[in-house]
């Protein structure tokens, strides 16, 4: 039986935190949209994966978006992880990058974007770097290093039956600590970082949670928390699109209304369709519009 989740960890003699996370169904519900070619499947698979391990870092209650453009063969890659623990994501291409290609043949000279949009007001917070790296995992660990976070180490693999992904995040020091305890743990961190050197794909990919942590860091007393579930899931919907619509206003939308016979938008993350036709439109501009004249005020 397949299990998308994501687990919560400490090593708690290094004083370090991480996250890991396996996805199948998911990855599986999302690669049904497009038909995404190798070497691309391979770099959204491993986006997926970061995007889950972000959100569950960050402390922020909101949706976390994690985004790359650039003017490569592939100009835009979109995924997006909520608290809830839903993902969607897409990519876009002009042209198929040749097989084992790094981050400048895939996206160019592009960049890459970390949004987190607030859930209550939608007010939006976001990092943006340069795109450098041979990979996605190198990507983001510039990204950490250079946003002045938290040291970070990533492991991301990613093929056509799954994704997966391995982080590690060093504690924020006592602004207490002496100057033998800072040394400590910096010690701590180099050598956890080494012996995630080790890993290899196969173990990520195929290696639950609990062995994959015994294997790597027996000796830093792993503690793994519960388990969250992680799901595909689209949050577009009918009512989002007519909302769309009333924006551009009744003007506009007639004038496409006479060029065609209804107006069609499809949901680039999951191909739900939406349909509006003339009868639709109506409805947008005239419900829950009062007449004012025919209302009196006591």
């Amino acid at each position: 039986m397949r299990r998308d989740i994501l687990r919560r960890f400490i090593l708690e003699k290094a004083n370090i935190r991480g996250e890991w996370v396996h996805l199948e169904t998911s990855w599986h519900q999302l690669l049904e949209r497009a038909d995404y070619p190798p070497v691309i499947r391979k770099v959204l698979g491993e986006a997926l994966s970061a995007a889950v391990l972000l959100s569950a870092t960050v402390k922020h209650t909101g949706s976390l978006i994690l985004q790359i453009r650039g003017d490569g063969p592939v100009h835009l890659l979109v995924v997006h992880a909520t608290p809830q623990g839903e993902v969607r994501g897409l990519a876009q291409w002009t042209s198929v990058p040749e097989e084992d290609s790094d981050l400048a043949t895939i996206f160019g000279t592009g960049h890459i974007a970390i949004t987190l949009e607030a859930a209550s007001n939608h007010e939006r917070y976001q990092g943006i770097i340069a795109l450098e790296g041979g990979n996605l995992t190198q990507a983001l660990e510039q990204y950490f290093a250079r946003s002045e976070q938290l040291p970070t180490r990533l492991w991301l693999t990613s093929d056509h039956h799954s994704c997966a992904g391995l982080l590690l995040q060093r504690l924020p020091e006592d602004k207490y600590a002496s100057s033998e305890q800072v040394e400590a743990q910096a010690e701590d961190w180099n050598r956890v970082s080494l012996l995630l050197d080790t890993l290899t794909v196969e173990e990520l990919r195929d290696l639950p949670a609990e062995d994959l942590l015994y294997r790597l860091f027996h000796e830093e007393t792993p503690r793994l928390f519960d388990p969250k579930s992680i799901k595909f899931h689209c949050n577009c919907s009918r009512h989002k699109i007519e909302t769309m619509l009333r924006s551009l206003g009744e003007e506009e939308v007639q004038s496409i209304l006479s060029e065609q016979d209804n107006i069609s938008v499809t949901c680039e993350f999951c191909n739900a369709k939406y349909v509006v036709d003339s009868v639709d439109a109506t409805r947008l501009f005239t419900e829950n519009v009062v007449d004012l004249a025919n209302n009196t005020v006591h």
